[in-house]
């Protein structure tokens, strides 16, 4: 099962032996990403997102926090779905296109065509797809094919077995009759993608899968169904659901949706968050832009992913994403 790149789990492993991402069970932001600096250039105009609904929250807490620094900047986010974004960018009616999934080899072909490359995906957050049940649940664990199983009518993950009701997970009471509810995001998600492609090892959805339009309705779906499960991003989480620890095979150990095991890749659901700019080689991004994204990587906008429920990413992520549209890391204040 496709995990984080081996890169972050690397990277991962000596920034928190060296400068804790993970202080007393609190995310901390890595101390070598420096605070956001004001450009002494003059930056306005408008920035136009539009893309993922799972960082919907995040590009705006991101784009409330850039206006600190550039009043006059005007700001608009729509947050529909992540395929929305490449067609924007082609288009040129976005200056961002947020997605909880890498581009599809034909977006990126499409933008190819239209503009002589391809487009560049920032790795700006780290998130878990989490698979959510009532608090009140007693479900312990669940195996990606279970998880197959429960909302797949492929079953390609190998379960000779459809799952339908709790009493098939081994529940008893009155659990065991009671049909599993389930919830989920529609095709225009990349939450949709990606859980088709790693959860149900790219089986088809049941038709017995309430399709929501956000992630939080989701979330709050389960939150009102004592014998719902439904999936989203971890950053949606609330008190009222719960997110199952999920083993990659039976016999596997299960592994909890917690910060220590995204940043260790051994949650198997653990991804990045990109945001795709238009960026051409070997040119400069206009103003506006560029200190948008020095703003995202630097401590102050990763402050704000932390705010919003996800991971930051460690400052050696951060530099490439500066260097892959022509950008330095600040240098650390004297």
């Amino acid at each position: 099962m496709p995990r984080l790149p081996r890169l972050l789990r690397t990277l991962a492993a000596l920034l928190v032996a060296a400068s804790p991402l993970l202080a007393q069970n609190k995310i901390a932001v890595d101390e070598k990403l420096t605070p956001y600096v004001k450009s002494a250039d003059g930056v306005s105009g408008s920035v136009k997102s539009i893309g993922s609904d799972t960082m919907n929250n995040l590009m705006t807490l991101w784009q409330q926090g850039f206006k600190e620094h550039y009043p006059n900047v005007v700001l608009e986010v729509e947050g529909k779905g992540s395929s929305t974004a490449p067609p924007a960018l082609v288009a040129g009616t976005a200056s961002f296109g947020p997605m909880s999934r890498p581009m599809k080899d034909k977006e990126l072909a499409e933008f190819e065509k239209v503009h002589g490359y391809k487009p560049v995906g920032l790795n700006a957050a780290i998130d878990m797809l989490a698979v959510y049940v009532h608090k009140d649940n007693p479900i312990r664990s669940l195996t990606l094919q279970q998880v197959d199983a429960i909302f797949s009518k492929s079953r390609n993950g190998g379960l000779d077995k459809d799952i339908v009701t709790w009493g098939d997970l081994g529940l008893t009471g009155e659990w065991a009759s009671k049909p599993i509810a389930l919830y989920g995001r529609n095709s225009a998600s990349g939450t949709y993608g990606y859980f088709k492609e790693h959860a149900l090892f790219g089986g088809d959805f049941k038709d017995s899968v309430s399709e929501q339009a956000g992630s939080s309705s989701v979330v709050q779906s389960v939150a009102t169904d004592k014998f719902a499960m439904g999936y989203s991003g971890i950053g949606y989480i609330t008190a009222d659901v719960r997110a199952v620890p999920l083993a990659e095979k039976a016999g596997a150990e299960p592994i909890a949706a917690t910060p220590e095991n995204a940043y260790s890749g051994e949650y198997p659901l653990a991804r990045f968050l990109l945001v795709y700019v238009n960026h051409k080689p070997g040119s400069q991004l206009d103003p506006l832009r560029r200190e948008f994204v020095r703003y995202m990587f630097s401590r102050d906008g990763q402050l704000v992913v932390v705010k919003d429920g996800y991971y930051p990413v460690p400052a050696r992520v951060a530099s490439q994403a500066l260097k892959s549209v022509g950008l330095e890391a600040s240098k650390q204040p004297l």
